[in-house]
C-alpha cells in the first residue's frame, strides 16, 4: 500500500486523478488528504507520504503557479502525469430541490467555471471555499437544504450527497493536468519516458533566453510548454520552467549539456511518459 498525499478532501479531482495514477502504476493507494499544498510537499519530503499527486495545469484556467514554485524548492521528482476531464455538478443534501437553493459554495476556480449556469439562476449567490469536495463535506454536515455545492460526482458518492444538475461548467473542453511526484532519487527513471521538465534561470546577458530555446530546438526536442516565475527576493530575475517532448533516451542529456552554456541554474524537475489520457 502506497501513501498519497493530495491538497483537499477526498472525494475531490485531485483524489480521483491520485487514484487514476496509482492504477496506471500498478499500485495500491490510500489517500491522505492535506489543507494546504505546501503541506502536501513537505509531507512527501519528510517521509510522511510515498508520493503526491498536484495538479499543475487547468485547460481553461492555466497553470498552478505554486506548485511550479514548490517543486522548485523541494527534492522531488515528477515520475508521471495525466490529465482529468473536469466535470462540474450541483450538489446538495438528500431532498434538497433546485429551486430551494440560494448559496453555493465551491473552489474560486470551479466557480468561475460555472458562471453561465450561476446567471441562469440569480438566486443562487456563489461563496469561495478552500476545496470543491470540502464544499460538499460542509454541506453533508450543516444538513442545510437551501445550499448547494460545486464538484465531482465523485465528491457526491463520497459524502452521501446527491447531484441536482449535472454538467454545468461553461466549456466541455475543460481538463487538468497532474503530476505524480515522488522523493528525489528514489525511483529509477522510466526507460519509456518520452517528456522532461526543467527549470533553468539565464545568465544576465543580451540575448540568453533566444539562445537558450535555440539550443533547444538544434536538440530537435519539441518545447510544449514554458512557463515564467519571478526569482522570490530577487525583483526582475525570473526562473523559466518548460516541458520538451524527447525523441530517445539520449535527448535528455543533450538538452541539458546545452542548456548549461547559457543558464546560471538547471534544475531537471523529472523525465516521465507523457499522458495520453
Amino acid at each position: 500500500m502506497i501513501k498519497i498525499a493530495i491538497q483537499g478532501e477526498p472525494g475531490s479531482f485531485s483524489h480521483e486523478a491520485a487514484m487514476k495514477l496509482a492504477a496506471t502504476m500498478k499500485e495500491d493507494a490510500l489517500i491522505a488528504p492535506y489543507s494546504l499544498s505546501a503541506e502536501v510537499f513537505a509531507a512527501l519530503v519528510r517521509g510522511d507520504t510515498d508520493a503526491a499527486v498536484i495538479p499543475i495545469e487547468n485547460s481553461l484556467a492555466g497553470s498552478v503557479s505554486e506548485h511550479f514554485d514548490l517543486m522548485l524548492t523541494h527534492d522531488v521528482t515528477i515520475v508521471r502525469e495525466t490529465r482529468l476531464r473536469i466535470r462540474h455538478n450541483l450538489i446538495a443534501i438528500s431532498g434538497a430541490e433546485i429551486d430551494e437553493i440560494d448559496r453555493v459554495f465551491s473552489h474560486p476556480v470551479a466557480l468561475a467555471q460555472c458562471r453561465r449556469f450561476l446567471a441562469e439562476h440569480p438566486k443562487m449567490e456563489s461563496f469561495a471555499f478552500y476545496d470543491t469536495a470540502g464544499s460538499v463535506k460542509q454541506l453533508v454536515e450543516l444538513r442545510d437544504s437551501h445550499a448547494a455545492a460545486i464538484a465531482s460526482q465523485a465528491a457526491a458518492r463520497y459524502y452521501g450527497a446527491q447531484i441536482l444538475a449535472s454538467d454545468i461548467e461553461d466549456n466541455p473542453e475543460n481538463f487538468t493536468r497532474f503530476f505524480y511526484l515522488r522523493r528525489s532519487g528514489e525511483v529509477q527513471p522510466d526507460p519509456e519516458s518520452n517528456k522532461l521538465s526543467l527549470a533553468f534561470t539565464l545568465e544576465n546577458r543580451v540575448g540568453t533566453l533566444v539562445a537558450a530555446l535555440s539550443e533547444l530546438a538544434k536538440e530537435g526536442t519539441n518545447l510544449t510548454k514554458i512557463e515564467s516565475r519571478p526569482v522570490h527576493g530577487r525583483p526582475w530575475e525570473y526562473v523559466f520552467f518548460v516541458d520538451c517532448q524527447l525523441n530517445s533516451s539520449t535527448d535528455g542529456l543533450r538538452v541539458l549539456e546545452a542548456l548549461r552554456s547559457h543558464c546560471a541554474m538547471v534544475k531537471v524537475l523529472g523525465r516521465y511518459r507523457e499522458a495520453n489520457s
